[in-house]
């Protein structure tokens, strides 16, 4: 058996395995001191299946902590644009439905996209409580799972700027939230990471749409509010602040932005923010969406 071979093999498939398990080094060192020749393909075989079974489990989890925002939003879109009618008038205007038509169609192929995921892992995709329709034909739509008033804190469905509000929140939120699950995904080479990647490209699109629209909505001036990025940490409204902070951070990787120049002399602590988005971690965002869950 040429052991060395197999490493160089394995190495080819998975470029990071070493990283997975205890490195090249060790592991011939490992084998050559503490383990006979006859069992190194059992030895060999426990290692890898404890390396990579962590592995799926991390991107399993993170994927469906990625499945229960996308309901989430899904469901908030689906819920807003089905507010009105003809006669009452809708909660959004025309000339804003189809972009918000788009944004739904665009959250519903994310959540068949997870679960069509997960389901290929080998788990069962995370579904909410009072959920309606086939997972991944039908329409993802469980209203009994959501309070988009926040048991009454907002006016989500009566009032047009209140629901541009929080779309904006929703989306901020989503996307730093993609950003904190990342480097879960670094070990996966089925193309999950880039999937996840394309996924948070387009929820900024779709939150940069929205502030579009609530720039307009609100006035035509470029305030911090409706710029179509975050400026600083700067909130839709007063109540969704901790949605946003950490936003105002001007240090990365060490080096304080402000102390660099630009085309007019130092960069601003606005300027430096808008130039970074910041990640938020599981916990944070779990605690920030509770207050939407019944």
């Amino acid at each position: 058996m040429n052991f060395n071979h197999i490493l160089q093999e394995i190495e080819k498939a998975d470029p990071e395995v070493y990283e997975k398990v205890s490195g090249r080094r060790n592991i011939l060192k490992s084998f050559g001191s503490k383990v006979a020749l006859a069992a190194l393909p059992i030895a060999l075989g426990s290692m890898f299946k404890k390396a990579y079974g962590k592995t799926t489990g991390t991107v399993i989890s993170t994927l469906q902590f990625a499945l229960e925002l996308e309901y989430l939003e899904y469901n908030f879109y689906h819920t807003g644009y089905n507010t009105g009618s003809n006669t009452t008038g809708s909660l959004i205007p025309a000339n804003d439905r189809p972009g918000f038509a788009i944004i739904e169609s665009e959250e519903k192929m994310h959540i068949n996209f997870l679960r069509t995921t997960i389901d290929t892992l080998g788990a069962v995709p995370f579904t909410p409580n009072g959920y309606t329709g086939d997972p991944i034909t039908g329409n993802p739509y469980s209203p009994a799972s959501y309070d988009f008033t926040a048991h009454g804190a907002f006016t989500t469905f009566s009032n047009y700027g209140s629901f541009l509000d929080l779309a904006a929140a929703l989306e901020d939120t989503g996307i730093r939230a993609y950003q904190g699950q990342l480097p879960n995904l670094l070990a996966n080479t089925n193309g999950v990471l880039t999937s996840a990647m394309q996924i948070a490209s387009v929820e900024g699109r779709h939150a940069s749409f929205v502030r579009l629209v609530r720039r307009f909505y609100n006035t035509p001036s470029f305030q911090y509010g409706n710029k179509p990025w975050i400026t600083t940490n700067f909130p839709p409204s007063v109540p969704l602040q901790p949605n946003y902070m950490g936003e105002d951070n001007t240090v990365q990787k060490g080096v304080d932005i402000t102390t660099l120049t630009g085309f007019t002399g130092y960069i601003t602590p606005a300027a430096a923010s808008e130039a970074f988005d910041e990640p938020m971690d599981e916990a944070t965002v779990r605690s920030l969406i509770a207050s939407f869950k019944l």
